[in-house]
């Protein structure tokens, strides 16, 4: 999915979950939870730890991120983009889903 693509959805995401305002990320690394598909995963500068486990590099921004899902990944083979609302919010959005999927800061780190 094209960046401009990604913003126009994730836009009208945040508009429609009610969090719609300015931005006041810090950065996107850390650790992230869905509560939807009760998955985690962890950014830390370039290098992510997948929902399944897996080490990848990526691309990072300090409130985006996108990765090429690894083999065993629910979303393998697929570019997947991760872009920060705010200190708590992540959309995180697999190549041909319709919509971006809310996540948040998990609540305690994962081990």
């Amino acid at each position: 999915m094209r960046a401009s693509a990604f913003l126009a959805a994730a836009a009208a995401m945040v508009f429609g979950v009610g969090l719609a305002g300015e931005a006041r990320a810090d950065q996107i690394d850390g650790d992230w939870c869905s509560s939807k598909s009760r998955r985690q995963l962890n950014i830390q500068g370039r290098i992510i730890i997948t929902p399944a486990g897996e080490r990848v590099n990526g691309n990072y921004d300090r409130h985006y991120f996108d990765y090429l899902a690894p083999t065993g990944e629910l979303e393998a083979g697929k570019r997947v983009q991760m872009r920060q609302v705010n200190d708590n919010v992540m959309l995180f959005l697999a190549e041909g889903d319709p919509a971006p999927e809310v996540w948040n800061r998990c609540a305690k780190p994962i081990a």
